[in-house]
């Protein structure tokens, strides 16, 4: 099919031009005719294969003919960076209408996401946190909204945001069309989409078992105390013109961006303890080529689309054959050429097996000539896990025995605070009985009076 025969508003159909797009991907063949037949739908696709146009471009066209004034679209997604793309496709998309966009997420000052639902906005695509926080307050019902679009259902899974999603049920009208989309369909994510679906369209594209063509995949075997040098080795060599490394931890990322700052390769990074505003600035950065390198956690592996990304780094194999899928996918978009290079230590081998078994092939090995595989580095890039463990432990130890020394101490002054007071007041008993058993010293006694009455005075008479 063509996108002309969507019949959709002729005002999309400029947009869609404008941006290039000539034949619907599978996905967008499959889902975009149930949704403009007010279906829902229950579709299992990867990401990059045009999910934002397949659920956007119908809920833009019911959109168009009908009265504004108050939000009638809700998109959640699981992380900030896939909110604020999705909300850049869809205003690209809907360039030549009057719709309106608005990303609620975390990270920034809720200010000018309450005036968009005020204003109420069109379409508002939301991560579940801060969507949540806004409904505590009156200005964010959403009592007319009509549709509600759920992606990447599993990335939210494996956030822990299902507890969530379910409290944004109850928080919208029950009567909707809702899109569901996933890259996979565990019994959780189905038992959702029960919950949420009324006989849905159910539409599965085949997954992918390798990533793109363009791709071109290899592995460096290396120690794992010298992987910071060999990536400094390849950055050097000035095939690298901009590249994402992946690393597994926040920790590393940090350390990793420190140890490439400090040999003079200029790198930001991004995760999960990074600012909203730090973030974008970092992914701005490296669009605009401002920065060669940015080192990131997996929060970047899906929903970031930057063009002309020559490489992706796999600093860390990751755990998952999907995550490196996902990783790699990053470069060697729209039909270009990309590379994708994974260092791989001893201890690593069985992560590679396994992605090698879910890509179907081995991939070839590559030694870096003139790089020094045998040399030991003078420092230490990462101090080893169990032995920050052990240091973990120890501080507390440590602590514990101050904190103990603290109470013993504090203790001892009470018992000596509590004993001196004890004495004070029994010196003063003992005062006050001394003084009581002399002759003559009740209260108020005259010293001339051997009655100790108090002498009477006569009112003279006038």
């Amino acid at each position: 099919m063509t996108f002309t025969e969507f019949q959709l508003h002729p005002n999309l159909l400029r947009g869609i031009e404008a941006l290039g797009f000539e034949d619907p991907t599978p996905i967008q063949n499959d889902a975009i005719p149930p949704a403009m037949a007010g279906k829902d739908v229950l579709a299992c696709a990867m990401t990059g294969s045009g999910k934002t146009a397949a659920f956007g471009l119908p809920i833009l066209h019911h959109l168009m003919g009908r009265p504004r004034g108050a939000t009638r679209a809700l998109i959640v997604t699981p992380t900030r960076e896939l909110a604020a793309q999705i909300v850049e496709h869809l205003e690209e998309l809907a360039a030549h209408t009057k719709l309106t966009c608005a990303a609620v997420f975390g990270g920034v000052g809720a200010g000018p996401q309450e005036r968009a639902f005020r204003a109420g906005v069109d379409i508002i695509v939301a991560t579940p946190g801060r969507l949540l926080d806004h409904f505590q307050h009156p200005y964010a019902k959403l009592e007319q909204l009509e549709f509600l679009v759920l992606d990447e259902a599993d990335r939210m899974l494996d956030m822990g945001f299902l507890p969530d999603i379910r409290r944004v049920l109850a928080h919208i009208p029950k009567k909707r069309q809702t899109l569901f989309f996933s890259a996979t369909l565990p019994d959780p994510i189905v038992g959702l989409s029960r919950e949420m679906l009324h006989t849905p369209v159910r539409i599965n594209i085949e997954r992918k078992s390798q990533p793109a063509v363009g791709v071109r995949q290899s592995i460096y075997p290396v120690a794992e105390d010298l992987k910071p040098h060999l990536l400094l080795e390849l950055l050097r060599g000035g095939a690298v013109t901009s590249a994402i490394v992946f690393t597994r931890t926040k920790h590393r990322a940090n350390r990793l961006s420190e140890f490439l700052d400090q040999h003079g390769v200029d790198a930001v990074r991004i995760h999960g303890n990074r600012s909203q505003v730090q973030r974008t600035e970092a992914l701005k950065g490296l669009k605009e080529g401002r920065t060669k390198v940015l080192v990131a956690t997996d929060i970047a592996q899906r929903g970031i689309d930057i063009e002309g990304l020559t490489h992706v780094i796999n600093f860390d194999v990751p755990h998952l054959p999907e995550d490196y899928i996902h990783r790699v996918g990053r470069t060697a978009r729209a039909g270009a050429l990309g590379d994708a290079f994974t260092f791989v230590s001893p201890e690593e081998e069985g992560d590679l097996r396994a992605i090698e078994r879910a890509v179907a092939k081995k991939l070839p090995r590559v030694k870096v000539e003139g790089f020094d595989y045998a040399k030991r580095p003078e420092e230490r890039f990462e101090i080893p896990i169990a032995e920050r463990i052990a240091q973990i432990r120890k501080r507390k130890a440590e602590d514990r025995a101050r904190s103990f020394e603290k109470a013993e101490r504090r203790a001892k002054a009470e018992i000596e605070a509590k004993a001196l007071a004890a004495e004070k007041a029994e010196r003063r008993a003992r005062a006050g009985a001394e003084g009581s058993a002399r002759p003559g010293a009740s209260a108020g006694a005259n010293p001339g009076d051997p009655t100790g009455s108090r002498p009477h005075h006569r009112r003279r008479r006038r």
